[in-house]
């Protein structure tokens, strides 16, 4: 297991490169897919998982600094008046989308590390006139938000960059009501696949190092409490490395 001063620099590593990131879009150079560099983003990562009228609905900005590796909303069946937290929110394309599903009524929480995101996520809020946003500043290890705040957690390739993946689980079940879900987009390794297999198909901050394997991501969700686990791989983005559906739900007793 990482000792701290190793897990202390994993996590500067991944805040340094989402800042560059969150800049190259301020810039107007436009942000790379799960990393710092200015690319063109390609069906395995960013806005293109996104149904055009999506995109079109939202401020640029906000879909230029799309670095996921899925779309959580086409899973999430978010509903009116609910309350969304998204975990890693990053230029804000999730929470914005998120609001405008629940409505007035309901209420959609960013969270995100990287104080050069949550700017730019609060100026992409402002453009779209969400009011039912609320951008915090935090880590998913812990997240800044009372017990059963929330009915669903989104999170969209983000739980792979994690050093301490079961906290970031058990926050998710924590911040839950009884009965509320995850619609999560994740890298998920195939079970043959060890940690060194896994870091030489990619890097940390490209989304793919820090990933769980499928058994382990099973594992873990269930070990933090969560029932009616489901994992369904979508596409390829690396050799045995696949972009994933998460779903999982806290029971409601």
């Amino acid at each position: 297991m990482a000792d701290v001063n190793e897990k202390s620099e994993v996590l500067e590593t991944v805040r340094a490169g989402y800042a560059a990131a969150a800049l190259k879009v301020t810039e107007g150079s436009g942000a790379a897919c799960c990393g710092p560099q200015a690319v063109e983003i390609d069906e395995s990562f960013g806005s293109g998982l996104y149904e055009p009228d999506d995109r079109d609905a939202l401020p640029a900005d906000a879909v230029a600094a799309s670095l996921g590796c899925g779309n959580p909303l086409a899973v999430a069946e978010l509903r009116a008046g609910e309350r969304v937290l998204d975990l890693g929110s990053g230029g804000g394309i999730d929470v914005l989308l998120s609001a405008r599903r629940v409505g007035e009524s309901g209420k959609a929480y960013g969270l995100d590390m990287t104080e050069e995101m949550l700017a730019l996520a609060l100026a992409n809020a402002r453009k779209a006139g969400a009011a039912n946003v609320e951008f915090l500043k935090g880590t998913i290890e812990s997240v800044p938000l009372p017990a059963q705040t929330v009915d669903v957690v989104i999170s969209n390739c983000v739980i792979n960059l994690s050093v301490d993946k079961p906290a970031v689980f058990a926050e998710m079940f924590r911040v839950l009501t009884p009965g509320g879900r995850i619609g999560v987009s994740d890298v998920v390794a195939e079970d043959g696949l060890s940690p060194a297999q896994r870091a030489e198909r990619g890097s940390l901050v490209g989304c793919i190092a820090g990933a769980l394997s499928f058994a382990e991501y099973r594992s873990g969700l269930r070990a933090a409490g969560f029932e009616g686990i489901e994992l369904v791989p979508t596409h390829q983005v690396a050799d045995g490395m696949h972009s994933a559906i998460i779903r999982a739900t806290k029971p409601s007793a």
